[in-house]
């Protein structure tokens, strides 16, 4: 019932997949019962007269069944397909909805096996399962039925038979959950060492951890393979067990008959049928103990899906939120506390307050919390306590869609997408007329570059953008936050991971995109920023500093100014070493 909303759209087509099982299972009914006038006539009797039609007939049920089987297949692909578009639709909008914490706490394995994997299993492998077990119910009810006519004596112990049989089916799920849930998140963290593998491989290699790399491999692929023992441990004694029963079940069925036949009880007809009907039974019994434990398979990882969509996003717009169409005078952090984990605190009563179109720096030390503060103002995270306002409104009060098209952001290591330049830059605006691309490029000094591609601005960059250097893809970022042209900009750290030519150009083409803009700079590089109306200097989680560069400068013992004074002498230090290197050379 959890997945009808899912199947409701196509639910006939679904149905009917289901449905043709019925004959499909039944007709298997008919070649066992065609074997008593057979046997009777033929066999027995030695009667030439006996229908001719009869061998016919069975070709041509057998035939009938052929073409409903290839009907049902069509039918469960059809269903299945669908059903695995709209749950993966779903599951991906889900992925969407979700806050930045959510990923914080996931990994990539855990996204790639619950997001995709799961949603194969529990439409396509259960849909093709379901009809697999009721073709395989109805056969054997049918088969049931010739039983009966052709002798209820026999019947009884078929039946008696067949209840033992199936009992330990009932005991597959508990037998599995547990099994099932260890192998899942082990298969998780085997994607997991894919994708490091993949992200990673310049690391590996640097540091020689490849034989590291392969341990950690193998243990994951040792604890599978024991948990797939176990797994068999568990659950392959019922074939066997209902292989047994079968055994008995025809061993008795044939003392039994011999005696009826002998007692002129059943004809030989009766007992061929019969007979027949009962090996035709049992077999697919016993395969059926496998379809049992793929089903439970599918169950489960429908529960694991829903767990997912239960899952419910932390940020999340409140009812008639609103719509932020334009800023016009002020950001106020007010008291600002955050937390990642409750035990500790990030930010501690941040106060701070930013005029239209200033330009504020951020600096303090490692881990004292400049880039959360920045993370809350497009809320990827929410305050603790205190409020952020944007024009004296809280921006949990805005919709969220509405407050971030007010925000651009350039990071230290922004993440390009698969696909040419001119994909990602669209990604800022994406109608953008070809003037207002080609300005941008030119705001961003990437025109230059462009012009020597052979593709030019339709050039493919490959995944993360592999084939650009770290200053192109800030580029390339700049770009694309000039398209957006938000009047609020935040920069975290954007040029703290380039070379100093790199960041030469990086920083004009930041400088463009600066103008007219409330600016939040987060540097570690003071050089940077001692040109912005405004620094801030925090501490661990705390407004330490405030004021302009001179005004800073002139505090004694400082904390900007003993930092600013650290890196002045490093970078003096730096200055003489090259000059030196110079005069070698």
């Amino acid at each position: 019932m959890r997945m009808w909303p899912f199947v409701k759209p196509f639910w006939f087509v679904a149905l009917m997949s289901l449905i043709i099982g019925i004959p499909i299972g039944a007709l298997d009914a008919t070649v066992a019962l065609f074997l008593k006038p057979y046997t009777d006539l033929v066999i027995v009797s030695n009667n030439a007269q006996a229908p001719w039609y009869l061998p016919f007939l069975i070709v041509g049920f057998t035939i009938i069944q052929g073409i409903l089987i290839y009907t049902s297949n069509f039918l469960t692909a059809y269903a299945g397909g669908k059903l695995n578009y709209a749950v993966k639709e779903k599951l991906y909008a889900k992925l969407l909805s979700l806050d930045t914490a959510y990923y914080d706490k996931q990994n990539s394995g855990i996204i790639l096996y619950r997001f995709s994997s799961d949603a194969d299993l529990a439409c396509n492998g259960l849909l093709y399962n379901l009809k697999t077990l009721i073709t395989r119910i109805c056969s054997t009810l049918g088969l049931l039925c010739v039983l009966i006519y052709t002798s209820w004596q026999l019947a009884i112990i078929a039946v008696v038979v067949l209840g033992i049989t199936v009992a330990p089916l009932t005991m597959v799920r508990r037998l599995l959950k547990k099994l099932v849930k260890q192998n899942v998140e082990t298969s998780q963290k085997i994607n997991i060492n894919y994708t490091e593998t993949y992200a990673g491989n310049k690391t590996i290699l640097a540091y020689n951890l490849q034989k590291n790399q392969q341990k950690t491999f193998n243990q994951h692929l040792k604890t599978i393979f024991e948990l797939s023992v176990r797994m068999v441990k568990r659950t392959a004694w019922i074939s066997p067990f209902m292989h047994f029963s079968v055994s008995v079940g025809v061993s008795l069925t044939i003392a039994f008959g011999s005696w009826l036949i002998v007692q002129q009880i059943i004809t030989a007809g009766d007992f061929v049928a019969f007979l027949a009907a009962l090996l035709m039974m049992y077999t697919p019994l016993k395969a059926m103990g496998n379809t049992i434990v793929n089903i439970q398979n599918g169950f489960l990882a429908i529960e694991r899906i829903y767990e997912i969509f239960e899952e419910q996003p932390q940020i999340a717009n409140k009812e008639n939120a609103i719509e932020l169409t334009e800023f016009q005078n002020e950001i106020c952090f007010n008291n600002v506390h955050f937390a990642y984990k409750e035990e500790r605190e990030v930010l501690k009563g941040l106060s701070l307050r930013v005029k239209k179109n200033d330009s504020i720096a951020i600096v303090g030390n490692s881990g004292g919390g400049k880039s959360t503060l920045m993370a809350l103002l497009p809320r990827f995270y929410d305050v603790k306590s205190g409020n952020i306002e944007i024009d004296g409104i809280d921006i949990r009060d805005l919709n969220i869609e509405s407050l971030r098209h007010q925000i651009s952001l350039v990071f230290q290591d922004n993440f390009l997408f698969n696909g040419s330049i001119r994909d990602n830059i669209l990604l800022g605006k994406a109608n953008a007329s070809e003037e207002e691309i080609q300005q941008a490029l030119k705001s961003a000094y990437l025109d230059e570059f462009i012009t020597s591609l052979p593709e030019g601005i339709d050039t493919e960059i490959g995944e993360r953008g592999a084939q650009l250097s770290g200053g192109q893809k800030q580029r390339i970022a700049i770009a694309r936050a000039f398209l957006r042209n938000a009047p609020i900009l935040i920069l975290d750290e954007a040029t703290s991971a380039l070379d100093n030519k790199s960041e030469a150009i990086v920083q004009q083409a930041i400088e463009n995109l600066m103008k007219n803009k409330t600016v939040f700079i987060i540097a570690h590089r003071l050089s940077t920023i001692k040109n912005a109306h405004h620094i801030a200097f925090i501490q661990e989680g705390q407004l330490a500093e405030f004021g302009t560069h001179e005004e800073l400068m002139q505090k004694e013992n400082g904390l900007y100014k003993h930092l600013y004074q650290i890196q002045f002498q490093k970078n003096e230090q730096e200055k003489r070493e090259n000059q030196a290197l110079e005069e070698v050379k």
